[in-house]
Formats: C-alpha cells, sequence, structure tokens
C-alpha cells in the first residue's frame, strides 16, 4: 500500500491470484466471489461469526449473503476502484476459516 491507499491490481495480477485462491471467481472487473455450503444452518452462522474476526482484523469487510445453508461473499476495494491484493489475503483467510469450522462440525 501506498499512503495508506490500497492500489488496484493489474489484470495479469488478478489472474495469477485468482489461480491461487480456490473456490473464488470474477464477478466482473471489480469483484470476486465464492459460495460456501455447509450441512446445517448453525455451521453456515458459524463460519459467518469467523468471516467478521477475520474482515475486522483485516479491517477490510465483504459482502455477505446468507441463504439458509448457502453463503455467499463477495471482495472489492472500493477505495482503490477494483480488485486489490488485500481482497485475495481475504479471500485465502475465509478459505482457510471455512476448512475449520467444517472440521469442527
Amino acid at each position: 500500500m501506498k499512503g495508506g491507499v490500497r492500489m488496484k491490481l493489474g489484470e495479469e495480477e488478478i489472474g495469477e491470484f485468482l489461480s491461487k485462491t480456490d473456490g473464488w471467481k470474477r464477478d466482473d472487473e471489480r469483484w470476486i466471489s465464492r459460495k460456501y455450503r455447509f450441512s446445517k444452518f448453525l455451521v453456515g452462522i458459524a463460519f459467518v461469526n469467523q468471516v467478521a474476526e477475520i474482515a475486522e482484523r483485516m479491517n477490510h469487510h465483504p459482502m455477505i449473503a446468507i441463504d439458509y445453508r448457502l453463503i455467499t461473499l463477495r471482495l472489492s476495494s472500493w477505495n482503490a476502484g477494483g480488485l486489490t491484493a488485500q481482497d485475495f489475503e481475504g479471500a485465502a483467510a475465509y478459505n482457510q476459516a471455512y476448512e475449520q469450522v467444517v472440521e469442527k462440525s
């Protein structure tokens, strides 16, 4: 980050990050998303609580949609006008949280 401003990634960098971030896809030029499925509603909510803790630590918050046992996360850095490395750091952290929550359930 330069001067506290997140730097928007170029197309090549986005492609590289996406290839290393399991399950995430590009929605458009500004957003990435992933759908997580759970065996039970309460397991999904436990995951959302983990997402909230990660987002607070990172000071970078995803859009969250909860549909019974399906949780959808969307990430973008609005202040950079698109995707930044922090979006992909968040995506990787959410994937790790998913694995931990599913393992415990």
